[in-house]
């Protein structure tokens, strides 16, 4: 039980399965809603661009995290299962004609579907093979990405046409300012949407079979059905961020779904914190801001250090590296036990314990 827990006591089942139990938690939701809102009024429009590709990244990272976190099955097709979303709901809105909601639902849907069906050997495989198995569905997706033409226009790139819904459109002045509401509200939703499932007993479950599917399956769990579910509810979780990618960059190509995004994604969870919603969350903000302030360092300096310009693709790689082995030793539980531990700190101080 964490340290924060101590000295708090709940009256009924109600109160103690609410998400927030003090006034301190209170509070420092009333702050995230207010930074939330007041963002696109403060940030310019390269920053809040920045900004909307992390809400995306934050729906992505925990959809992956139910998969890995929750669950306990290692996935390396992330990549390959955002693909699916966002040329789903493309080809839905562009060549159906469907309104844009409804193409992003049938897109989560079939998304579910394919990380069912590529879910299929967790039944049989663990550990090091499953990674092998989810990497090989990655690499299936990609090549039928690449191969059918039916998901290009002629040589170019699948453009998809600017987001209207009804007599809603995004206009070009207000683009990132428009989609920031969007995203907001679908990252939201998935917040949520995945903290609460994890209050159910699916959820736990999940978390079940996690700790020891063999326990599991003899409390009355049924594992089969429990390691399909988290295939399918993870990757309807990827399938939307796919989805709401394809609409805000307006073109949708394979190699935006390569291998490397795949390893990213993975980054976020680990960096943030395995089998935490808001460590997802962490993760994925830290894991996009990362090569952007390198960016920005790095050109701050760029004149007196002109040997750097030229190699910060290697630099970057250099870091992500570097950041995921740090965390690996020193912390292994992430951003999100150590932000637990500074709560802690200051909740007990000066005292400590």
């Amino acid at each position: 039980m964490a340290a924060t827990a101590t000295g708090i006591y709940h009256r009924s089942y109600q109160r103690e399965m609410a998400l927030r139990h003090t006034r301190a938690e209170y509070l420092r939701l009333a702050l995230l809603v207010t930074a939330l809102l007041a963002t696109p009024y403060v940030l310019d429009r390269y920053w809040l661009s920045i900004v909307n590709t992390i809400l995306i990244a934050v729906i992505g990272a925990v959809g992956l995290n139910i998969l890995v976190g929750f669950t306990g099955q290692i996935s390396l097709g992330q990549g390959g299962f955002l693909a699916v979303g966002a040329f789903t709901s493309a080809l839905l809105y562009e060549r159906a004609a469907l309104p844009m909601p409804v193409s992003v639902l049938c897109a989560v849907l079939l998304t579910a579907g394919a990380g069912a069906l590529f879910g299929l050997p967790a039944l049989r495989l663990k550990g090091l093979y499953l990674a092998i198995a989810t990497l090989a569905s990655q690499e299936i997706i990609v090549f039928i990405a690449r191969r059918w033409t039916f998901l290009r226009d002629g040589s170019a790139p699948l453009s998809v046409e600017r987001l209207h819904i009804g007599g809603y459109q995004i206009t070009r002045e207000y683009f990132e300012f428009q989609w920031y509401w969007v995203l907001l509200g679908c990252a939201v939703l998935a917040v949520l949407g995945a903290r609460n499932l994890f209050r159910s007993g699916l959820g736990r479950a999940f978390m079940a079979v996690r700790d020891q599917d063999i326990a599991a399956s003899a409390i009355g769990v049924n594992v089969t059905r429990a390691k399909v579910t988290a295939f399918a509810v993870s990757s309807g979780f990827v399938g939307l961020a796919g989805a709401l990618s394809a609409h805000y960059t307006e073109t949708v190509t394979w190699e935006s779904f390569t291998l490397e995004v795949s390893i990213l994604y993975l980054a976020m969870i680990i960096v943030g914190g395995l089998g935490s919603i808001a460590g997802a969350c962490y993760g994925a903000v830290f894991m996009m801001l990362v090569p952007v302030l390198l960016n920005e360092s790095i050109g701050a300096v760029g004149d007196s250090l002109p040997f750097l310009s030229g190699r910060l693709p290697a630099i970057e790689n250099a870091v992500f590296g570097l950041v995921i082995i740090l965390f690996l030793l020193l912390e292994p539980r992430g951003l999100d036990r150590i932000w637990q531990r500074m709560k802690d700190y200051l909740r007990f101080w000066p005292f400590r314990y």
